[in-house]
């Protein structure tokens, strides 16, 4: 891989890892001589820029005994490797993309490999196998068409040959700003009178679940009509939501905590398959309890790839903290509370100020920042979870998703591959959210109390998912 020419040389001294950098663009090279090197001005969502270097090439794909070279596009972040890449398809003027698990309308990816990166675990050549991978099995381009059908098959004519160029990615129209809250009571009002003061919304469907303990509330909605608010006891009104927000839960009068929590797990086998269903690109927002569990749950039911299934989790907890510490202790950085919504949370602090523009990460653990956040979190007792309090928070987070704000927020995530966590657990961990789900932020080394809370929670949560019926 030719790194010699002066503008890539200028570039890549700005990257905070630049020999290690150098390493792995050396390793792509070695078994994908096709990616080559460039440079290029990425323009980020808050429409911010930054000059990185982006890898273009062909990427070769076997599907039903055809050979076809899909063009991709991947921009490197300056904290490459320790971040993952932005990866695109580069569609030409002949092809169009084929929405799906794994890739949005305007060509971004997304795969558990960016989702779960964590260098040195994680690399470039590893997510290139697992692209291969993953278009075998669901080829992200296809021809342009005059009907509906558009066979795979007929990429041959197009892309057998294609050569490298840095043609743009098509934009399609956007779908109206709608989202579904699932579950009446306190937290479900809440949520939906938080989300339409916060948030831009055309469409608001609240589904009041009738085998919900915590349903109600949708008779007073319904009797004052409120603007852009449509309430429904019909799971199809949900239908092609941007976020679903699932506030229902079925608590009973069951005496062991493996069987209150079943019953939860088993309104949700009548709720959440239904609900990715119809809305097979939402981000869905989980806010029943217990969160952990319950949003672990949801992605087994939903079959929704993890970044789009998240809980509200350690959010309202890492806000209320971020705004200590500014306001009181003036820190100006923002800090999250992740791990297990329970006494085993623990508090982590941004490396980047509040407000900067560039990404945030996370600082290890250190003298200097413990003593902070532990102040922080003293100031912060006896400040309950009330519904309003909760509903502000899915509102926030909700808003993040609609506008593509790509805010960082401590949410429920598959924790797996994250800080050398090797079991399918979920956690909340720091996210950059946005309108295709939440991307984590690299893991750090935490102290060893703050290390020992999280791999108590990692066992405590494991168990009870092993003793539950999915």
């Amino acid at each position: 891989m030719d790194l010699r020419s002066e503008k890539i040389q200028r570039i890549l001294s700005k990257y905070k890892f630049h020999d290690v950098a150098v390493e792995e663009l050396q390793k792509i090279h070695r078994i994908y001589p096709g990616m080559v090197p460039s440079t290029g001005t990425y323009t980020f969502t808050d429409s911010t820029q930054k000059d990185l270097l982006k890898l273009i090439g062909n990427l070769p794909v076997q599907y039903e005994g055809h050979t076809y070279n899909f063009p991709i596009q991947l921009w490197l972040m300056d904290s490459f490797p320790f971040t993952p890449p932005i990866c695109l398809l580069r569609p030409t003027a002949n092809m169009v993309i084929r929405e799906g698990k794994h890739v949005d309308a305007r060509g971004r990816l997304y795969l558990p490999g960016l989702h779960n990166w964590d260098y040195p675990k994680s690399s470039v050549v590893g997510l290139l196998a697992e692209m291969i991978a993953k278009f075998e099995e669901e080829p992200p381009l296809s021809s342009k068409t005059t009907g509906e059908n558009k066979d795979p098959h007929d990429l041959l004519a197009f892309v057998s040959n294609l050569q490298i160029n840095d043609g743009g990615i098509r934009h399609h129209d956007q779908p109206i700003n709608k989202v579904s809250v699932i579950g009446g009571g306190d937290l479900g009002m809440a949520s939906v009178m938080s989300i339409l003061s916060k948030c831009k919304v055309d469409k608001l469907v609240f589904i009041d679940v009738a085998e919900s303990s915590t349903k109600g509330g949708s008779t007073d909605l319904e009797i004052f009509n409120l603007p852009k608010v449509e309430v429904s006891r019909d799971f199809s009104a949900s239908s092609d939501s941007k976020v679903v927000v699932v506030t229902a839960n079925a608590w009973s009068s069951e005496q062991s905590y493996v069987s209150v929590v079943q019953t939860n797990v088993d309104l949700y086998r009548g709720i959440i398959p239904n609900l990715a269903r119809l809305s097979p690109n939402a981000v869905m927002l989980i806010a029943s309890q217990p969160v952990d569990i319950m949003t672990h749950v949801a992605w087994r039911q939903s079959g929704l790839p993890p970044t789009r299934v998240i809980g509200a989790g350690c959010n309202l907890d890492s806000e209320r903290l971020s705004h200590i510490l500014d306001i009181n202790l003036n820190t100006h950085k923002p800090a999250w509370v992740i791990g297990e919504l329970s006494d085993n949370k623990v508090a982590v602090m941004s490396n980047t100020g509040l407000s900067s523009s560039v990404q945030p990460e996370i600082a290890s653990g250190s003298s200097a920042t413990k003593p902070l956040l532990d102040r922080g979190f003293e100031m912060m007792k006896n400040r309950g979870q009330r519904s309003w309090s909760m509903g502000l928070s899915v509102a926030d987070i909700t808003n993040s998703v609609l506008t593509d704000k790509m805010k960082t927020h401590s949410v429920s995530t598959l924790a797996q591959g994250w800080g050398g966590i090797g079991t399918e657990v979920f956690l909340s961990l720091p996210c950059i959210m946005g309108s295709n789900g939440s991307t984590r932020l690299a893991g750090v080394s935490l102290g060893q109390e703050e290390d020992s809370k999280l791999r108590d929670s990692v066992v405590s949560l494991s168990n009870l998912m092993g003793q539950l019926r999915i």
